[in-house]
């Protein structure tokens, strides 16, 4: 069964989530403002009331024929729920449009984030019903190794900062809460990560932790894989994922071995082209702040090694929130022509 070319229906599914509530504001404020949303989550979700549209809207639990005559398919949330989804979606000829990597493995998912053709110079075919949306930190990663592949590329460290909202909002109040005890001498709760997480950088948490953030690592990786492509090339990157105690926000360092006769201007222009924002040499970098509300990666001006003969430094940050649904509904809006 296919989806009506008419039909106005989406269906974001993992409505509760932050992700899925910055998905909602966006639509509202795109050219699919006033068209039928449906909002479904897990059951633990279902029965909260929220807005949509401008008008109180219930979410609702999964369901069949929830993705019944439904043009697009938003799949936010967990993981698992997003799997939960993607057979139903699919079924009911819905175009899926995944953030939660539930696609990743999935060879008919298409890869996406913007100026992805530009970068792999490949096509993207406007008739495909899967893609996968791409995480901040996976946008940034992936986009930093294709760009740097124009000048040379021998070799690329990355490590990426998380923000707590990446575990949704039970992580935010953990992160606030242990924030209010330690500066009130108490000893801090830790249901979320099972450690302290406030004002520490970690590169895991306690085995009791409800997060993984070598699972997450992973994900990342594998969205970079995705659309590197190459072996040769995909061998040269290696990325970390560490614990930042900050709310929102994801930044991230990164140290390259590059050609000869590259300097800082190439590379600015090169990383402008593909659709970032490059601060001046006078301007403060960005950061996990200055990000917020924003919807294009942020860098600061590469900056030769001070030992190392063609090795570059890149920082960057991007919102967590903003810039996946910002680059989704940009891809439903591209589908629509």
């Amino acid at each position: 069964m296919s989806a009506e070319r008419d039909s106005q229906k989406i269906v974001i599914a993992g409505a509760s989530s932050l992700l899925g509530a910055e998905l909602k504001s966006l639509l509202a404020e795109s050219r699919f403002a006033g068209w039928d949303l449906r909002l479904v989550d897990e059951e633990q979700a279902a029965g909260t009331l929220t807005e949509a549209g401008g008008e109180a809207a219930v979410i609702q639990r999964l369901e069949e024929g929830t993705f019944r005559n439904a043009r697009y398919a938003f799949l936010a949330g967990s993981m698992a729920f997003g799997r939960l989804c993607l057979r139903d979606a699919r079924d009911a000829g819905a175009t899926v449009i995944d953030f939660t990597g539930a696609t990743l493995s999935d060879p008919d998912a298409t890869p996406w984030f913007p100026k992805v053709e530009a970068l792999t110079g490949k096509t993207v075919a406007r008739h495909a019903k899967t893609f996968s949306v791409f995480s901040a930190g996976g946008t940034a990663a992936a986009s930093l190794a294709l760009v740097l592949e124009k000048f040379g590329l021998q070799r690329l460290v990355a490590v990426v900062y998380r923000a707590v909202s990446e575990s949704g909002r039970a992580g935010i109040e953990e992160l606030e809460t242990q924030t209010t005890q330690l500066l009130s001498f108490q000893t801090v709760g830790s249901v979320v990560f099972g450690t302290q997480a406030a004002f520490t950088l970690l590169p895991r948490f306690a085995a009791e932790s409800q997060e993984d953030l070598r699972r997450e690592e992973a994900e990342i990786r594998a969205e970079v894989s995705a659309v590197v492509g190459d072996v040769t090339e995909d061998a040269k990157i290696s990325l970390s994922l560490v614990h930042a105690p900050v709310f929102y926000g994801m930044t991230f360092s990164a140290c390259a071995d590059l050609g000869a006769g590259v300097d800082a201007a190439k590379l600015a222009a090169g990383f402008r082209e593909a659709g970032w924002n490059v601060a001046e040499v006078s301007d403060p970098g960005p950061s996990n702040v200055s990000v917020a509300g924003e919807s294009q990666l942020q860098l600061s001006e590469p900056r030769a090694d001070l030992s190392r003969a063609e090795a570059w430094w890149f920082w960057g940050a991007g919102d967590n929130l903003r810039l996946p649904a910002w680059n989704g509904i940009k891809l439903a809006e591209r589908l629509e022509g």
